[in-house]
């Protein structure tokens, strides 16, 4: 429990390297994003149809995977997506965190005068800035809940398929910590309240994952566990379809997210025959 414990924290302070990104003030190359979200959304797509939900299907059929268990599997797959459907639907599409606010050019802190209106808007702007960065922070914050008890019941289940969902995860919590950096630090002029807010976002995947044993630790057997599989690849497909492949698309780099999706299928792959 512990070793889950741990890959889910590195999964959420993943989250602190986009902050510091954003408070460093340097971009992100579209490429770059964009593969390394088409990977993460190939990682968790391949492992949620070929890993998870059948392991859920063959739990709930007894070990042997019969009709009966594959159709309690299937509806737990949709409950899943639903669950973490009505989570994003609570965030306002404004701050939602497939909103990548990570592309704003960063402040070069000009300190030439201004027009007195010119100045007004660029307060006016600044304070639109701080509470965007706010309140994305606690919307991302409850959105990694549910992503972290995710990344914990993998961990728990298999440690082989809980690393490359560790990685996934890790790699899309590196923009949600731009998003709130950037704004934040243009807002403040503070690159520590900018980092330390980023990098508390993070904390929330470790926290939903203690939280969810606690509540759920007496159901993480027999045929509750299997259900929990299965709605776990429910929230994993959501989260790769509504979000990482949106946002891997809004680079403008279609091609490079397609392959990347695609290798990232194949290399999980051939870890889950390896291993």
């Amino acid at each position: 429990m512990l070793v889950a414990f741990l890959l889910t924290l590195v999964a959420g302070g993943a989250t602190s390297i986009g902050a510091a990104l954003g408070v460093l003030g340097r971009g992100t190359n579209p490429k770059l994003l964009a593969g390394g979200l088409g990977l993460s959304a190939g990682v968790m797509l391949y492992i949620s149809f070929m890993e998870l939900l059948p392991e859920g299907a063959r739990v709930l059929s007894g070990g042997v995977t019969d009709g009966r268990g594959t159709a309690f599997a299937v509806l737990a797959f949709f409950v899943g997506i639903a669950l973490i459907a009505v989570l994003d639907r609570l965030v306002p599409s404004a701050v939602s965190p497939h909103e990548f606010a990570g592309r704003m050019d960063g402040s070069h802190g000009e300190s030439e005068l201004r027009a007195p209106d010119e100045q007004a808007a660029d307060q006016a702007l600044r304070a639109r800035l701080l509470r965007t960065g706010t309140v994305t922070a606690l919307a991302l914050a409850l959105h990694n809940v549910p992503e972290g008890f995710a990344t914990f019941v993998a961990a728990l289940q298999s440690p082989e398929v809980a690393i490359p969902v560790v990685a996934a995860i890790a790699l899309h919590n590196i923009p949600e910590g731009l998003a709130v950096a950037v704004p934040v630090r243009r807002a403040t002029g503070s690159r520590s309240k900018a980092f330390w807010l980023a990098s508390m976002t993070g904390l929330a995947e470790p926290i939903g994952a203690v939280l969810g044993y606690l509540l759920l630790s007496p159901l993480l057997s027999g045929d509750a566990m299997g259900a929990i599989l299965a709605g776990v690849a429910g929230v994993m497909v959501f989260v790769s379809l509504d979000e990482l492949l949106p946002a891997a698309e809004e680079t403008g780099e279609h091609h490079t997210v397609i392959y990347s999706l695609i290798a990232g299928m194949a290399v999980m792959a051939v870890t889950l025959i390896v291993l």
